[in-house]
């Protein structure tokens, strides 16, 4: 790598929820290559963060509470920004992801993701940021716009599925003091085995911790939280 290209790819995370913004941070700055710079909680921090601060990337949720994300990629091509843009979203509106490919929003990452599925968005906007000079034909430019494209959905573990996922999250995200196995598949309307595998998995994608609860008669109750500025 040389000059410029050795240095790191400087990343802005913009995200209303203080704790997933705590956690894309980590994230990012898990990546070799990329360092975040700052984060933003609103579209008008953001924008001053940008005026001040230089930013290769944005890791943009889009649902703010002062502006749609998409209209403040608007608004920062107007002003002349041409940072690119990793969308974060829980939408699945694909009218909305062809408005965004022409406001620079290069890939879209939907909630809730772990590490593994960020990092792999990260690498292949970095390699697609690298490749550089005159294409010898169309198939090294196929191959250079292949390299944002995912090779296919990350992969639940089996007998798990994305929305079961989502709900389980929000429950966890939306409880304080933690939940049990079982009150986790109350709130979700699973069994209590199924609700402690949908925990698991978020425990082992460092979402989610879980600890024992005492002074109970019998065995110990694992509790489940949301990990908070991790």
């Amino acid at each position: 790598m040389s000059g410029a290209d050795s240095q790191p790819i400087r990343v802005l995370v913009v995200e209303d929820d203080p704790v997933a913004a705590d956690a894309h941070v980590m994230y990012v700055g898990r990546v070799p290559g990329f360092v975040a710079v700052g984060k933003a909680h609103t579209g008008a921090e953001a924008r001053r963060t940008l005026d001040r601060t230089p930013v290769d990337l944005i890791l943009l949720d889009l649902h703010l509470p002062d502006v749609h994300g998409l209209q403040l990629a608007r608004s920062l091509r107007a002003a002349g920004h041409q940072t690119d843009v990793i969308a974060v979203t829980s939408a699945r509106d694909l009218t909305m992801v062809r408005e965004g490919v022409s406001l620079g929003v290069v890939q879209y990452v939907l909630k809730p993701f772990t590490f593994a599925t960020l990092r792999d968005r990260l690498v292949r906007y970095a390699e697609f940021r690298g490749t550089a000079g005159e294409a010898s034909g169309q198939d090294e430019v196929d191959r250079a716009l292949a390299t944002l494209r995912a090779p296919g959905p990350a992969a639940l573990p089996k007998g798990l599925s994305g929305p079961t996922l989502e709900r389980v999250t929000g429950v966890l995200r939306g409880s304080a003091e933690g939940l049990t196995a079982a009150g986790v598949a109350e709130a979700v309307g699973i069994s209590r085995i199924t609700a402690r595998r949908y925990l698991e998995h978020l425990v082992d994608a460092g979402r989610a911790g879980r600890s024992p609860q005492y002074g109970q008669v019998g065995r110990p109750e694992l509790v489940y939280r949301w990990v908070r500025g991790r």
